[in-house]
This record gives C-alpha cells, sequence and structure tokens, in this order.
C-alpha cells in the first residue's frame, strides 16, 4: 500500500468526518480530526429520543463496520450514536475534541486551521462539518413580538409535551414530515402545515418492502425517470393531496435533491391525519402577532407553539467566504471529495446528499480525496516526512 507522508487535517468529527479519516489512514495517510464537541455525535444527541433514521440499515454501515441490525430496518437514535463512538474508538488516537476552528489560511506550504490561540498547519484540509451543522428559522415579520414558543424541528424535544396543545409546522420536507409523523402518534389539540410548496412525498414502505432498500435503483435511474416514476408511486398511494393543499413544485422529487438537496417526505402517518382532517395545510407565513400567525391565505392561527421544520445552514461562510467556494446557500460547489480548483489541498465532504444517503455520500468523496492526495504525493516530493497521526498545536 503506497504511503503518503503528507498529513491531512479533517475539520469535524461526524459521520463523513470519521468516515473520511479511517478510509484516509487504511490508504496510508496520516491524518488529525478536529471537532468543536467533547462528545462523538453531539448533533445526533439533541435530536429528539423518538427519531429514527429514514435510511435503510443497508446504507448506514460506516466504512468496514455494516450498521446494527437490532433495531430492523431504521435505526433508532440512540443506536446510531453508540454505531458512531463504537467506530469513532478506533480512531481516538486522530481525534482532538474541543477544538473550536475559528479560521482556515492558506500558507505557502498548504494550510493552517486556526483554534483560538492554538494553530495547525498541514498541506490538506478536509472540512467535514456538514449541511445540518446550524438549525435555521426564518426571520418572519413579527417574530421577536410573538408570545408563544417558537423552536427549530432539530430541538423538539419529546412529543408527548405537545398533547393537547395547538402546534404551527412550517415545512413539510423530511424533517417536517418526521415531526408530522411522529404529532400524528400523539394528541395534539389543533395542528397546521404551513408550506409554500407540497413536499414529494413517499411512503415508507411498500407492501411491507422498505421503500429506502431500492437506493440504488433509483440512483442509477436518470433524473427524466426518477421524478415521474415518484410522482406516480405517490398518486397511487396517497391518491391526490392537491385538494388537501398539499401542491407540487415545478421541479420533481430526485431533481430537487440533486439540484438543492431537498430531500423526500416519508410518510409513516402525517398523509392520513391530513386526508382525515385532523391536520390541516395552510400557506405560507406572512406575519407574527402577539398571540397569532397569519397566512398568505388570508387564514390566521393561534398557535401555542411553532416547530420550524426549516432546514440549517452550514455556517461556513465565516471561515471561507474569502475563497469563492461557497454557492449562495452557502454549500460548497465542489461538496463530495472534488479537487477544489485554484485552492490544492482544499477538500469538502458530506455536504450532498444522495438517494442512498449521506453515509454512502461520505464513503464515496473520501475515497475520491485519499486518490487525491496520493496522487499529489506522488506528484510532489515533501522536505519532511510526518509519519504520527497527532500533530502538535
Amino acid at each position: 500500500m503506497p504511503h503518503a507522508d503528507k498529513h491531512t487535517l479533517i475539520i469535524g468529527a461526524g459521520l463523513t468526518g470519521l468516515s473520511t479519516a479511517h478510509i484516509l489512514r487504511d490508504q496510508g495517510i496520516p491524518v488529525t480530526v478536529l471537532d468543536a464537541s467533547d462528545r462523538v455525535a453531539w448533533n445526533w444527541r439533541q435530536r429528539h429520543p423518538a427519531l429514527r433514521l429514514n435510511i435503510h440499515r443497508r446504507f448506514v454501515a460506516l466504512p468496514g463496520k455494516p450498521a446494527p441490525r437490532s433495531d430492523g430496518a431504521y435505526l433508532k437514535r440512540d443506536t446510531l450514536i453508540q454505531h458512531l463512538e463504537d467506530f469513532a474508538y478506533d480512531l481516538r488516537d486522530c481525534i482532538e475534541a474541543g477544538v473550536i476552528v475559528s479560521g482556515i489560511e492558506r500558507t505557502s506550504n498548504g494550510w493552517r486551521v486556526v483554534a483560538g490561540s492554538r494553530s495547525f498547519e498541514a498541506p490538506h484540509v478536509v472540512v467535514a462539518t456538514g449541511r445540518d451543522r446550524t438549525p435555521h428559522i426564518p426571520a418572519w415579520r413579527g417574530l421577536e413580538r410573538f408570545e408563544g414558543e417558537v423552536i427549530h424541528a432539530a430541538n423538539v424535544g419529546n412529543f408527548s409535551q405537545y398533547n393537547g396543545k395547538k402546534v404551527l409546522v412550517v415545512g413539510a420536507g423530511n424533517s417536517g414530515g418526521d415531526v408530522l409523523n411522529h404529532l400524528a402518534r400523539h394528541n395534539p389539540k389543533d395542528v397546521r402545515i404551513s408550506i409554500r410548496y407540497g413536499p414529494a412525498i413517499v411512503p415508507q414502505r411498500v407492501f411491507g418492502f422498505p421503500l429506502h432498500r431500492a437506493a440504488n435503483l433509483f440512483a442509477a435511474m436518470p433524473l427524466w425517470m426518477v421524478d415521474p416514476a415518484f410522482a406516480l408511486t405517490q398518486r397511487l398511494f396517497f391518491g391526490d393531496l392537491k385538494k388537501y393543499g398539499l401542491t407540487s413544485h415545478s421541479m420533481g422529487g430526485g431533481t430537487r435533491l440533486a439540484t438543492d438537496g431537498t430531500a423526500f417526505a416519508i410518510d409513516d402517518g402525517f398523509v392520513a391525519a391530513i386526508k382525515s382532517g385532523r391536520f390541516k395545510v395552510v400557506g405560507e407565513i406572512t406575519e407574527f402577532w402577539t398571540d397569532r400567525v397569519s397566512f398568505d391565505c388570508f387564514r390566521t392561527f393561534e398557535p401555542d407553539v411553532v416547530i420550524c421544520a426549516t432546514g440549517y445552514k452550514t455556517a461556513l461562510e465565516p471561515l471561507l467566504g474569502g475563497f469563492d467556494v461557497l454557492n449562495h446557500a452557502g454549500i460548497p460547489k465542489h461538496p463530495m471529495g472534488e479537487p477544489t480548483p485554484g485552492l490544492p489541498g482544499l477538500w469538502f465532504n458530506g455536504f450532498r446528499p444522495e438517494f442512498q444517503g449521506y453515509f454512502h455520500s461520505a464513503a464515496k468523496g473520501a475515497h475520491r480525496i485519499a486518490s487525491g492526495i496520493l496522487k499529489d504525493a506522488k506528484t510532489v516530493k515533501p522536505a519532511h516526512a510526518s509519519p504520527q497521526r497527532k500533530l502538535a498545536a
């Protein structure tokens, strides 16, 4: 196996950073992983305890480590956390925990990563902090005067606390669908769903078969086939949802996933709640008042709590805004292990979803990065070899 005598810094010890570290190290590339948290899977620990992945167990394997089978097709939150903890244990000598990165700079020999009073230098840096780093709540007009509770879907907590309450869920995509599925199994007093466009919706199972199990098939199909196939699936299993207020986006579900990363909504009960009248769809929010919310359909609602399933931000602009490597939404332009033009040694991984999910794409991106680093090591002979995995700060 070729040995790369140039070490690599990886920012982020989530599933993408850990997968990248494992694959690079197996290719003989020394790595150091920097993470702001002092606990593995910090983001997952913040999610509600009833969470299950929408990704089939087959696609939750980490490099060299299959997913546990104890939960069936879809892993529970705590099982996933343990899965990541076990995987990180084998990489413990590579991980620097509690390191909050505040800057990334170019140097004559590569890159410098600044973390407070500390700095780390390396020829290669992989940014693997993820698309879902910072929950995003839009700055709606009048939000500051609303006296009810406003939370992000990432912090929704135990769903039993919403029993007997009037709940407004904003957004019905992947995370919004998850929130609604859980609310459908509880007893809120009234649930309204505020959307701009109806999501592309698929059933979690088709005649008992976990639909995501067939993700490789979907990924192999051209989008001009995927979009109508999923639209037909939605129509066959759910009927015409437009009469319930769930209008369609101009782009199909597969195209949206490939274009802007908007994932499908997975139904496990919320569509039935809409069709039965338990949940009602309203328009886009126009304004918040002290005790109510108004919508573009001129209706109002007086919620006790507003759950914002309104997505996340990468929060990469402060670190990388000066390098012209991010698009208008703050997503890296080369998101999954591709070389960054004009900036050799700067890599990104884990910023583009695929049908198979982030675990699969993390491994694919890591292999691309490893190939690029090994190619660079053969092309340019370094002045000093660095066989150690840990770096001195």
